[in-house]
């Protein structure tokens, strides 16, 4: 949608994939269309949901989007090559209860933790990040599952999520590459 001539994103969805290949950039390419998203015109952005964003399961976004479309998204991104190493990309995500208020993207990218680890990590910064912004008060020592509560109940933070893809390196050498993105749909 415009306004203005500016563009607002009405929906978001959230993708994830990996690629393994000889060439680093090829390993890129083979997460993306296991992603979904290697036909898009990728443009990377900042970190927020605009207000009023819905988001949308993958399929629905998917036939949203066209071959060679201009696409907005944020990205996390992570690539090995050395055998048995493991990498993570994770976006977390945290959405206000005010229909008015903006909300947050994080970008995780790591190595040595599982989907779940990341996963959480993400998705802790993305409601830390919109918390901060909001007054609501917290204790960066406390636990995540702590904190979540204390976002949830607070009734400023309706929705936290995550999205995270892991993957071992190629026991053999080839690039793996891991993403997980939230795409954004006019």
């Amino acid at each position: 949608m415009t306004l203005s001539g500016k563009i607002i994103p009405q929906y978001l969805f959230l993708t994830k994939g990996v690629g393994k290949h000889k060439d680093y950039l090829q390993s890129f390419e083979l997460a993306l269309r296991n992603a979904g998203i290697h036909y898009c015109n990728i443009v990377n952005v900042s970190s927020i949901v605009p207000p009023g964003c819905k988001i949308i399961p993958r399929e629905k976004g998917l036939s949203m989007i066209k071959p060679g479309e201009i696409t907005f998204i944020v990205m996390a991104r992570n690539s090995t090559n050395e055998p048995h190493r493991l990498a993570a990309s994770s976006i977390g995500v945290a959405i206000p209860s005010g229909e008015s208020d903006y909300g947050y993207l994080s970008e995780h990218h790591s190595y040595g933790e599982r989907d779940e680890i990341a996963g959480d990590y993400a998705e802790d910064l993305a409601a830390t990040m919109l918390a901060t912004t909001m007054g609501i008060p917290f204790d960066p020592e406390t636990a995540w599952d702590e904190r979540k509560q204390l976002f949830k109940t607070s009734t400023s933070i309706i929705k936290t999520t995550n999205i995270t893809q892991s993957a071992t390196g190629d026991k053999n050498g080839l690039w793996t590459t891991v993403i997980a993105a939230a795409v954004f749909v006019p």
